[in-house]
């Protein structure tokens, strides 16, 4: 087009063989001028009262001696002060230093190894639970009580809790094993998500969930929401109306946290699952709540259809999917899936913390008998309590 334009502007003139061709005559003009030549950058003029190169070399000299080469560039310009020598400033030791890249940390470092996120997703029931310890307190100060929770992060329901004096891992062996018989969860069905506590960690509680077919998935060391489901759990129950200051007894706390998991199962309205309550969506019952909600509105509708200006309305609906660091959805990425279990032992192996035996105050798998949320302590007989999560 250039060319074209060179060879028609003699001839109709430089406007009309633009005009022609469609080419602005800035384009055409600036096309024209000669090209200069690039002038090197200019290095950045020496300061008049900087040191010359010996009187560098001199003190880059000092700064290596065996004398200083162990010390800071401020502990040699105070030392060679207090001796009437002044040859420079501390910050001019540095940037002598720095020339010869000797300002950098000389000791070893401690190099972390890189985490990958985890990525869960469930897309129903007993796919993938979390679990985590909270510290309730005590009647007097440093007295506390350890609270073990296994949540559902479908249907967010409360699958089991026990409450104990001693966090350790045996009884996080007894409250998983007896959730997963309880809700009958099958071998390479379930993935069971934690922090990386002492208990979460434990070699036993790996081989307990070997045994089971369970797979293991752990949050990164010093990332705090990688367990979000949990830490939202233990957030809801403390800041809630009815949680006290403290607790009289370990027996009180216990009273109290049976009332908290029957109300938080099947009478709290979870914002994250269409505003049901954990039981419904956990028991499947999810689409016949929001059917029936859905002809309340549709009557509402129907009744004063000017109090709905945005046209007729709809039930809130239920995720079909939750996770843990899903990423964002786009073409190219497919939605992960739940990572592989461990593979499972055979029938006759060790199922140390299902074969224990819990609590005599109720039956494995039973429902607790209801009491007053502060009637008399006479839930349990035996030192710990494992709550069957209804």
């Amino acid at each position: 087009m250039l060319a074209g334009a060179q060879e028609l502007a003699p001839t109709v003139g430089v406007a009309a063989a633009c005009a022609a061709l469609g080419m602005p005559r800035s384009s055409f003009y600036h096309a024209q001028r000669p090209e200069h030549p690039v002038e090197p950058a200019r290095g950045r003029p020496r300061a008049h009262q900087a040191l010359s190169p010996a009187e560098e070399q001199v003190i880059r000299e000092l700064l290596n001696s065996e004398r200083f080469v162990d010390q800071a560039p401020r502990t040699i310009y105070a030392t060679l002060l207090d001796e009437g020598f002044h040859y420079c400033s501390w910050r001019t030791m540095y940037r002598i230093l720095k020339q010869d890249a000797a300002t950098r940390e000389r000791r070893a470092q401690r190099r972390r190894p890189a985490y990958t996120a985890p990525e869960l997703l469930a897309t129903g029931p007993n796919q993938v639970w979390s679990w985590d310890i909270t510290k309730l307190r005590g009647p007097t100060p440093g007295i506390w009580y350890n609270l073990y929770v296994v949540l559902d992060i479908f249907s967010r329901k409360i699958v089991g809790w026990l409450l104990d004096e001693r966090e350790e891992a045996a009884l996080a062996e007894i409250l998983i094993a007896e959730s997963y018989m309880r809700e009958g969860v099958q071998p390479q069905q379930l993935t069971l998500h934690a922090d990386r506590g002492a208990p979460m960690t434990a070699k036993t509680l790996s081989a307990l969930l070997i045994d089971l077919g369970v797979a293991q998935s752990h949050s990164r060391p010093t990332i705090s929401d990688d367990n979000p489901y949990s830490e939202s759990q233990f957030k809801t129950m403390k800041y809630g109306p009815t949680y006290p200051d403290r607790f009289a007894s370990l027996e009180a706390a216990r009273i109290w946290m049976r009332w908290f998991a029957d109300w938080y199962n099947h009478e709290h309205k979870h914002s994250g699952i269409a505003l049901l309550s954990p039981a419904v969506v956990h028991s499947g019952r999810a689409a016949e709540v929001i059917a029936t909600r859905q002809v309340t509105l549709d009557a509402a509708y129907a009744a004063h259809p000017e109090r709905f200006p945005r046209g007729r309305p709809i039930a809130p609906q239920l995720p079909t999917q939750v996770g843990i660091n899903l990423p964002r959805p786009s073409a190219a990425a497919p939605t992960p899936a739940t990572p592989e279990p461990l593979p499972t032992a055979a029938p006759v192996s060790r199922v140390s913390a299902a074969q224990r035996p819990l609590d005599t105050g109720a039956a494995v798998g039973q429902p607790a008998p209801e009491v007053p949320v502060w009637g008399p302590a006479t839930l349990h007989n035996t030192p710990r309590s494992l709550s069957n999560g209804t």
